[in-house]
């Protein structure tokens, strides 16, 4: 099981309410949402391994390179952090480093690498399991690596984690017409506001999965803007056209890294605590409560 961190605490701090908070009144909803995710996880789906991906570098910049307005968006101007800092809620960034420290000390394997995004580490690991692998995630971009021959599906959550959407090969078909491999190809044709990528303009999501059933791939419909014969109409050639050079770069910012230079790592799940002792000052200090011992008593179970 590979959990998309960064979406899960989000989701896990909008969900909970903030009046959730540390014995020095600090909110600590963010942390004990995101314990409580992993225990429903980890209890409903009984993962041999569990690891939590990271974001080690949210707007890496090889991506940025080739698409200046990737996630251009979300910078925020003026932050006391520095101008290339993503935009959060105040009270949710001084939660993340405490997440990182109790998830060490329960013995979570937390995996990122510097200059990619937790999506990156998860095609990495999602491309290397010998079996079947859940990504728990609430970023639809990961759809691209669904692959039922493979056994890699996507649980997405619905509301919040005891709610998920199984996403496979067949789901994806009936909803967007393409399958696993084809989803980064209509994600880059169709474009993606959240994330800074245009897409083609008027090119949309049933427009761009009509080319893709015509054409096969990206490059098929490229080969066809440049084949007279091919049933494009001329507003559709002309446009494909002049987003060639979006099309040429498009490809490697939306399709997930599939070769993340990784440290070694334990996935295993814990039994136990791998430092109890400052697992328990953690708890003390952020009054972390039930949270933590329900997951705890999931593990050792």
């Amino acid at each position: 099981m590979l959990l998309d961190t960064a979406s899960l605490y989000f989701r896990a701090y909008f969900g909970v309410p903030d009046s959730v908070r540390a014995p020095d009144g600090t909110p600590v909803n963010a942390v004990r949402g995101l314990l409580d995710f992993i225990a429903r996880l980890v209890q409903d789906h009984h993962p041999d391994e569990l690891v939590a991906c990271m974001d080690f570098d949210w707007r890496p910049h090889w991506r940025v390179e080739l698409i200046p307005s990737y996630k251009a968006h979300r910078v925020a101007e003026e932050t006391a952090a520095g101008p290339d800092e993503e935009e959060v809620p105040d009270t949710l960034s001084p939660q993340v480093p405490v997440i990182e420290a109790v998830l060490d000390a329960i013995g979570i394997a937390r995996v990122g690498a510097v200059g990619y995004e937790a999506d990156d580490v998860i095609g990495t690991l999602a491309g290397r399991a010998a079996g079947p692998v859940d990504i728990v995630t609430g970023d639809r971009d990961l759809y691209q690596l669904v692959d039922d021959r493979r056994g890699v599906r996507v649980l997405y959550p619905v509301k919040g984690v005891g709610t998920l959407q199984p996403v496979d090969e067949s789901l994806l078909r009936e909803k967007y017409g393409v399958d696993g491999s084809g989803y980064a190809d209509l994600a880059l044709l169709r474009g993606d506001p959240s994330d800074g990528l245009p897409g083609v303009p008027g090119v949309g999501e049933k427009t761009a999965a009509k080319l893709l059933a015509s054409f096969g791939d990206l490059a098929g419909i490229l080969a066809a803007v440049d084949d007279p014969a091919a049933k494009l109409t001329p507003a559709q050639r002309k446009r494909l056209a002049e987003a060639k050079p979006y099309l040429a770069v498009a490809p490697k910012v939306v399709r997930v890294a599939s070769d993340v230079p990784l440290a070694p790592f334990d996935a295993a799940l814990p039994a136990e605590p791998r430092d109890p002792e400052v697992l328990e000052a953690l708890a003390e200090r952020w009054g972390l409560g039930g949270s933590l011992q329900r997951l705890l008593g999931v593990l050792g179970a």
